[in-house]
């Protein structure tokens, strides 16, 4: 006999409290394993700082799942809980348990009509109000926190818990409330069953459909406990898992896939918390057992089908033979000139393979597996992908071909397959693909069309259920914000994403938001922040062989030179990115810094290697003819030439720029154009351009740019003076700080010390010091009561 299903976790896609939990976690754990310590255990922090001891090193380090069992989570909160729960009277326990069951595993809204259809009594609940543990309201009873919840049922018996739930079941009627139905029906189970074992499968495909992935993870889970069949469990293990995936519940999903022996869900977990490098031979090999299955069945098909050929073959000679036997004997004619009859077994012959259901899944797989060779660096491996793609007959997404192709130096056949995957941004399609539609976009300089493609990939997965995939459409948009000249609102976004990839489990995806923010931080001239965030991106990065973050996060340390003046050092910083390999570096972002690497060497005296590198950089902008791509390209033509060779190629880039996106690159060229000029004493139009470019930094937030721009002024006799901030109250103070200020200001304002907020942002203490000294420079105030005051008034206006 079963006991009654043990509830699944309730919905954490929502951040916990922050405003205690920071004080009990141990600032040394990974910001990833603490993030989901406080999401595992709701926020508590009672039940973290019972946790917290009972983790594993493996599990303090990230490397294995958390436990998701509340017995697990914190036994000792919950037997206090259970206590409590165990003095009520049987009949507000009962009520209490009926209100828990029909809470989990989501809110199926039904306790009200469950109590008129089993005419209970609902007067009991006021020794839980008194108690302080539950309260009624009109949409049915409000627990004290989950814990609560979770110690009333678990409190109740096996067979109340029963009878609750088929209670539950008999009342949710209405049109839409068949999966919640059949969850009750199986919870109130008494054994295996496979008539309610392939009801709940087929409940949970309809949740599925309808985006409700931790439904239908429950109702697979469910469905797993009520089979008799070892093979089938295993199968319905794997797909519950994948449910858990899409859901955000990566612990729980690590943890299902840990009973089942899925090379796909092994090299997806991989992918966003691993190995890269290891992702990418797990997902190829899922591809590789995919074809072997498809022939395998193909060729049962084909087998069957040639029998019944021969069949009916035989049965028409047979017929043929019965018929001359009964005419008159005729003299044998020649055999006619027509088609020739053929007789025997067909040849077989296996073609394409159609875009089933399960090679809709196989696609996916090779996007995946393209996704670990774009995070790794290692592009050679998109070459060895579209050679499987090609055994096995399946069209993969064009991106996967643009990526060998342009690996390859075929940079026309790039062009046109990016473009093609690019193309195919509509709303509502597949998160996945558009994900990769949206890197395409990137490839070919098309910062719009990749704006669109992420915003679209996260929206159809908020649509669809499927959580985890919004923070990963995130680190790829955030390449199209870093030059738009949207710093602020930007970093805003990223460091949402940023919690809700660890959050999530998918500490890689983690590692890239990291370096994106430090890339934000280069470019509004934040030295601190910069350098620790993009020192944690490479120290994760290089550990798990993932070479694009630790690729963007030295550029971000670069580009912080080359906007300081440290040119030397920039160009050292591109030079060695140039020189790494697969899980150090990355050819793309090598590619994509060229424009600053030309720079740098240009003002450091070093053009040999600089020329070589535009000379390629020119070829691909020339291919994919993006505006931003040529305006950069005859920037660096225009670096590279002597004297007044050089005003052409700036006036070309300007106008190019003009076409493009990149306005952060515009001003900046402007800010080399008038130096140019001011050396070759073209004062007036040399004073026009870099006034430009000062007010642009100046909007931009970007005060280290602004400040080469000054000096180039000073440089010519025009006396600049800084820009002069409103006094306090003029204007709201949202405005005048960076993002990641204002995050550090309220926080500060709520009465968090700078310790608390270094644990919640995963940056330094002295860091955080810094930044609350830039804030009351910028906002010309001495005091955190000041502080307190200055954005109260800025939220009331």
């Amino acid at each position: 006999m079963l006991t009654p299903v043990n509830p699944t976790s309730l919905d954490r896609t929502s951040p916990p409290s922050r405003t205690d939990t920071g004080r009990t976690l141990d600032p040394e754990l990974p910001e990833g394993v603490r993030i989901r310590m406080l999401r595992a255990v709701y926020g508590d922090p009672r039940a973290a700082a019972e946790l917290l001891p009972r983790l594993t090193p493996r599990q303090a380090a990230g490397l294995d799942p958390l436990p998701t069992e509340p017995a697990s989570l914190a036994p000792e909160l919950l037997t206090r809980h259970r206590r409590e729960i165990r003095a009520l009277p049987d009949d507000t326990r009962l009520l209490l348990l009926l209100a828990a069951a029909d809470q989990y595993p989501v809110a199926t809204h039904a306790f009200l009509r469950a109590v008129a259809a089993g005419r209970l009594d609902t007067r009991p609940l006021e020794s839980a109000e008194t108690a302080g543990v539950a309260h009624a309201t009109a949409g049915g009873v409000v627990f004290r926190d989950a814990w609560t919840r979770i110690a009333a049922y678990e409190t109740g018996s096996a067979a109340d818990r029963r009878d609750v739930h088929r209670l539950l079941a008999r009342v949710l009627r209405a049109e839409g409330e068949t999966p919640r139905r059949s969850w009750h029906r199986g919870a109130g189970a008494l054994g295996p069953s496979v008539r309610l074992s392939a009801e709940l499968r087929t409940a949970a495909q309809q949740a599925r459909d309808a985006g409700e992935h931790p439904l239908a993870c429950a109702l697979v889970e469910r469905a797993a406990a009520l089979s008799s069949d070892p093979r089938e469990q295993s199968r319905l293990l794997n797909r519950a898992a994948g449910d858990a995936w899409q859901s955000g519940e990566g612990d729980r999903a690590r943890r299902l896939a840990a009973a089942t022996d899925s090379e796909a869900l092994n090299g997806v977990f991989a992918l966003r918390a691993g190995n890269a490098a290891e992702a990418f031979d797990a997902l190829l090999m899922a591809v590789a057992r995919w074809e072997i299955g498809e022939s395998a069945a193909s060729l049962s098909e084909a087998s069957r089908s040639a029998a019944e050929v021969t069949r009916v073959t035989e049965a028409r000679r047979s017929a043929d033979e019965t018929t001359r036997s009964t005419a008159t004997p005729r003299t044998a004619t020649p055999p006619s000139t027509g088609a020739p009859r053929t007789t025997g077994t067909p040849r077989i012959a296996i073609t394409a393979v159609p875009r089933t259901p399960a090679a809709h899944h196989a696609v996916h797989l090779l996007a995946r597996a393209t996704e670990a060779a774009v995070y790794t660096g290692d592009l050679r491996r998109c070459r060895e992908a579209a050679a499987v793609a090609s055994r096995v007959g399946i069209v993969p997404h064009g991106t996967l071909g643009g990526l060998a192709a342009a690996f390859e130096g075929r940079y026309e056949d790039a062009r046109d397959l990016l473009k093609a995957a690019a193309g195919r941004c509509g709303p509502g399609g597949d998160p996945t693909l558009l994900i990769h539609a949206g890197i395409a976009a990137l490839m070919l300089g098309d910062h719009t069309r990749a704006t669109t493609a992420t915003v679209r990939a996260a929206a159809s997965a908020r649509a669809r259920g499927a959580t985890a995939v919004v923070a990963q459409a995130m680190e790829f948009r955030a390449y199209a914000e870093f030059w738009t000249g949207h710093p602020r609102a930007a970093e805003t976004a990223v460091a949402d994403a940023l919690w809700q990839a660890h959050a999530t489990g998918q500490d890689n995806g983690a590692c890239h938001l990291q370096a994106a923010l430090a890339m934000f931080a280069a470019l509004t001239g934040d030295g601190d922040v910069c350098r620790e965030r993009a020192a944690a991106a490479r120290s994760y990065a290089l550990g798990r062989g993932l070479g694009l973050p630790a690729a963007l996060a030295q550029w971000a340390l670069a580009y912080l030179d080359l906007s300081s003046g440290r040119f030397a050092a920039a160009a050292a910083r591109l030079r060695a990115l140039a020189g790494f390999g697969p899980g150090h570096g990355h050819r793309a972002i090598r590619h994509l810094a060229t424009p600053h690497y030309v720079e740098a060497a240009v003002r450091s005296g070093d053009t040999r290697i600089a020329r070589a590198a535009h000379a390629d950089y020119d070829r691909w902008a020339r291919a994919v003819r993006s505006p931003d791509d040529l305006a950069l390209s005859a920037r660096c033509r225009a670096l590279l030439a002597p004297g007044d060779e050089a005003v052409d190629h700036y006036r070309v880039a300007l106008d190019l720029h003009a076409h493009g996106t990149r306005d952060f690159e515009r001003a900046r060229t402007e800010l080399l154009f008038g130096g140019a000029l001011r050396r070759l004493r073209r004062r007036t139009e040399a004073r026009d351009r870099l006034h430009t470019s000062l007010e642009a930094f100046e909007s931009f937030g970007a005060p280290h740019c602004a400040a080469q721009a000054r000096a180039e002024l000073r440089a010519l006799g025009t006396p600049v003076t800084a820009t002069v901030l409103p006094t306090p109250g003029a204007l709201d103070p949202t405005t005048r700080l960076t993002a990641q200020q204002l995050m550090v200001a309220r926080m500060a304002a709520d009465g968090a010390t700078n310790r608390e907020i270094a644990v919640r942002l995963a940056l330094s203490p002295r860091t955080i010091d810094h930044h609350l000294r830039g804030v009351f420079s910028r906002l010309g105030i001495r005091s955190r009561i000041e502080l307190v005051r200055l954005l109260a008034e800025g939220a009331a206006s």
